[in-house]
């Protein structure tokens, strides 16, 4: 078990792989309480973590128990001996963070995506070298991820850590949020001083994929992981289907397997390439049937209307269009042309 977990020095070295853990959402002093009772007794939790404010969607949803959740935070803390973590939307939010001494924070993704929202966190904790954790923004834009570890850092926040929670697109099944592994693997490359935990409860959005992307978070060297865990998730009143017991933490962290950090084989970095393709490959099937879909709409529209399936003018400009786009992105002329006819002949055939 963990008596006291030195989180500054992690940030000088994090070899540890860091696990950050307890409810979505603080509900009661009891839940808490019981939460991290069973958490620090699986050993395998470092911080304990708490949702106090919460920005829902729907302005009727639950939104937290506010600053009263602090004075049980702080008393978890106190019996258990794991360092507390929150997340702070607002100024005053920080205020009573700091007021009554909370361990570290988090900046969620839907704060990240606006600069001011970032800023004012940002002039808040000035003169302060409290850890601050950055969630990635619901948008798959690492100039913005970026530009909010800068704005923290110029406000002379020194230890700074990502969270890549997934992405909000068109089709995120099978997750709730697409985890584009592409996005944290370029902010390390630009960053390669921060460390980036993965919140594979947020990705997932559902229990029986954790395990899958959990190791798959691992194979891509993440630095540690964000699990909700709930001592009755099925009664927790947010993000009920991503929660899972202290226990089932414990057997799932059991059965991953950790790659070496300290002397990466040529063969574990190849690996990574190819998680890479791996997911961007994902992303081109899911979106070349998404096309297809549209064919298939256009077909029965031509039907209706009498026309002709194959519009030649269209194809001509389509094509060129396409040719043109991909040389000014480096690619192949003759290779796209190759790839859209396929393409075409397949969505042609459809519309028959």
């Amino acid at each position: 078990m963990f008596e006291s977990f030195d989180i500054g020095r992690w940030f000088c070295s994090p070899d540890t792989l860091l696990v950050i853990s307890g409810p979505c959402s603080v509900e009661s002093r009891e839940q808490l309480l019981a939460t991290a009772g069973e958490l620090y007794a699986t050993g395998k939790a470092h911080v304990l973590r708490g949702g106090i404010w919460k920005p829902r969607t729907r302005p009727d949803s639950f939104e937290g128990v506010g600053e009263e959740g602090l004075i049980w935070m702080m008393e978890a803390r106190e019996r258990f001996g794991m360092p507390v973590m929150i997340e702070v939307a607002l100024p005053e939010h920080v205020e009573l963070a700091l007021k009554y001494g909370v361990d570290m924070l988090w900046i969620g993704a839907r704060t990240v995506v606006n600069p001011f929202s970032v800023q004012e966190l940002a002039n808040t904790l000035r003169g302060t070298d409290i850890p601050v954790f950055v969630k990635n923004p619901i948008a798959p834009d690492v100039s913005l991820w970026l530009g909010a570890f800068e704005r923290l850092a110029s406000a002379g926040i020194t230890r700074l850590g990502g969270i890549h929670r997934g992405f909000s697109s068109l089709d995120n099944s099978p997750y709730r949020n697409a985890p584009l592994w592409e996005i944290p693997i370029e902010l390390h490359r630009l960053r390669p001083d921060i460390p980036i935990i993965t919140d594979i409860s947020h990705i997932c959005g559902r229990r029986d994929i954790l395990r899958e992307v959990a190791q798959k978070a691992l194979d891509v060297t993440t630095d540690g992981f964000m699990v909700e865990t709930h001592c009755n998730p099925n009664a927790a009143l947010t993000d009920a289907n991503q929660q899972i017991t202290p226990a089932e933490l414990h057997v799932l962290l059991d059965t991953l397997v950790e790659r070496s950090k300290n002397s990466v084989s040529n063969e574990e970095h190849l690996s990574r390439l190819r998680n890479q393709i791996d997911s961007i490959d994902d992303e081109l099937l899911s979106l070349i049937a998404k096309r297809m879909k549209v064919s298939e709409e256009i077909g029965s529209f031509k039907k209706e209307q009498n026309m002709a399936v194959l519009q030649m003018d269209r194809w001509k400009t389509v094509l060129n269009d396409r040719i043109m786009k991909g040389e000014s992105l480096g690619l192949n002329a003759e290779s796209v042309k190759d790839i859209f006819d396929i393409i075409h002949k397949d969505s042609i055939e459809r519309q028959f």
